[in-house]
């Protein structure tokens, strides 16, 4: 009779704080069972549509839950400014996404549906990683991020660097998520806690703990097992390859959300649970946030596929948001959201012109693909300038503003080194980002005839287990199905294979061009988003 009487109490979710987590995970479900639907128009049109929708309403919802700063899930997951504002960049981030995959060959080939959710649950993964103020709830929101990523990675099943980069960042993120278990683990070996309150508090209460080797270690595997996700040199070695092998916009969503994803938690963990211990990792980060700004930009200067460029720059750009980390300071997160923000519009600028000119061309991510285009195609030139002027930090620009504030930043915070660091970094890229400029203005256009062969593919008549691959890309010859491009491929509505740089990728190029500029110019609004977003940091526990 006790028993019978006695009622099973739950614990009580916070559904409206939950809100924006359930808005991207229950989009993917949604998205993914309306594509199963057969009419082409739902799956080409409705399904990415609904996507962009999902998307926004978290967008709207982190809104709505601005001011919640609250703990939710038995006080795993914390909802405040800085998640809310991440979550904003994550969505962002992923509508660009969207359009630009929208007339792709990975949807087409890895289904629609299958495509787009899987880009909704990374979204997802990536506010749980951004929230978690538990070991247990960040590993989740970790693995929760990267797994749909390895998946996208390879969805463009007919050519093999796509394989290619999905098996790499297969096998170099399980090692990092190993890195980083293993990590976390002596953390809380050494801590008794997986609560970043409990770490805190035992730090805190214990300095024989900040020396402690069993704690200093795990300290280390965690800054390695990051690393591997932000780019972060020594551990940056599968970036170049991976993001020249992915479909051009999953390596846009890479570069920009996942590093997003990855700095923000760097910045809840070590400024939250780990603060006590900055005299021990403070010099280390430093040290790897300089040598990650000389190895990115040296890594750039010798390549010709602008992919691959971005990658290297991608590599630089993170030792340069790591300086907002190590200080340790709210003006240091400051700087480091704000640059997160503006790093994304800078490089979807220039995702979406490679993606028109591989759509466009036979050259694919060649740096060929952009000769003449200032006079041929200037609604692609100017974007991509202000993208490659905007990134070497030239005043004006956002980029600039960015660079200042995180020299500022460790100025402040008593690293005035780093902050050199970064203006020779930055001195250092001109080589590289001005040979991105160059090749648009002041090279001519290659003639049709002179362009290489390209294979057909199946949907042209081709074979189906080949490619659209250059030539020299490959490096076994040419099909005896292979065709030379003609004048057709340069017209931005018949591209190789029957695919178009539509409105939507031109759109994407222009806005994020033209916001790089709006918020060099104006970057009060993102000063203050950045600026609340690290005021989180403030009396939290």
């Amino acid at each position: 009779m006790i028993l019978a009487a006695t009622t099973l109490k739950g614990p009580h979710i916070d559904w409206a704080a939950l809100s924006p987590l359930l808005a991207t995970l229950g989009g993917g479900a949604f998205v993914l069972l309306v594509g199963l639907l057969r009419a082409r128009f739902i799956r080409e049109r409705l399904v990415p549509a609904l996507a962009i929708v999902a998307f926004g309403a978290s967008i709207g919802l982190s809104i709505w839950q601005w001011d919640a700063n609250t703990t939710i899930i038995s006080g795993a997951l914390r909802v405040d400014q800085l998640a809310l504002t991440l979550n904003g960049i994550f969505c962002v981030a992923g509508i660009l996404t969207v359009l630009l995959s929208w007339r792709g060959r990975a949807p087409r080939e890895a289904a629609h549906g299958e495509f787009y959710a899987l880009v909704l649950t990374s979204a997802a993964g990536m506010l749980v990683l951004v929230s978690a103020v538990n070991l247990v709830a960040l590993f989740l929101g970790f693995e929760l991020l990267s797994i749909p990523l390895y998946v996208l990675c390879a969805t463009e099943l007919r050519r093999a660097t796509s394989l290619e980069s999905g098996l790499k960042y297969l096998v170099v993120g399980s090692v990092g998520s190993a890195t980083l278990l293993y990590g976390l683990a002596l953390v809380y070996g050494a801590t008794g806690s997986t609560d970043f309150v409990g770490i805190a508090g035992a730090l805190g209460h214990d300095q024989g703990l900040i020396t402690d080797p069993l704690m200093l270690t795990g300290i280390a595997l965690v800054v390695t097992g990051l690393a591997f996700k932000t780019s972060v040199a020594p551990f940056h070695q599968w970036t170049p390859d991976v993001y020249q092998g992915a479909p051009t916009p999953i390596t846009a969503f890479m570069a920009t959300a996942t590093k997003a994803a990855a700095l923000g938690v760097v910045l809840r963990i070590f400024d939250v649970a780990l603060i006590d211990a900055q005299d021990s990792w403070g010099p280390a980060l430093a040290a790897l946030a300089a040598v990650t700004i000389v190895i990115g930009n040296v890594g750039a200067l010798g390549q010709s596929s602008v992919k691959r460029i971005l990658a290297w720059s991608g590599v630089a750009q993170a030792g340069y948001m790591l300086a907002g980390v190590v200080v340790s300071t709210k003006l240091g997160a400051s700087a480091t959201v704000f640059y997160l923000a503006v790093y994304l519009i800078m490089n979807f600028a220039a995702f979406a012109v490679v993606v028109a000119r591989e759509r466009e061309t036979a050259l694919g991510d060649d740096l060929g693909a952009l000769a003449g285009i200032g006079t041929t195609r200037p609604l692609l030139a100017w974007p991509m300038t202000i993208a490659m002027l905007a990134l070497a930090g030239i005043p004006l620009t956002s980029g600039f503003i960015g660079k200042f504030r995180l020299i500022e930043a460790t100025v402040d915070g008593g690293y005035t080194w780093l902050g050199v660091f970064i203006v020779v970094g930055s001195m250092i890229s001109l080589a590289y980002y001005l040979r991105v400029i160059a090749a648009m203005w002041m090279r001519e256009a290659p003639e049709p005839s002179t362009l290489p062969a390209r294979r057909v593919p199946a949907m042209a008549g081709g074979s189906p287990e080949l490619d659209d691959a250059p030539q020299d890309e490959r490096g076994d010859g040419v099909h005896a199905g292979a065709v030379s491009a003609t004048a057709a491929q340069l017209d931005p509505d018949s591209g190789p294979g029957g695919l178009r740089a539509g409105w939507e990728v031109y759109g994407v190029g222009i806005v994020c061009g033209a916001a790089t500029i709006v918020f060099g110019i104006l970057p009060g609004p993102l000063f203050d988003l950045a600026r609340d977003a690290a005021s989180s940091f403030t009396g939290l526990f």
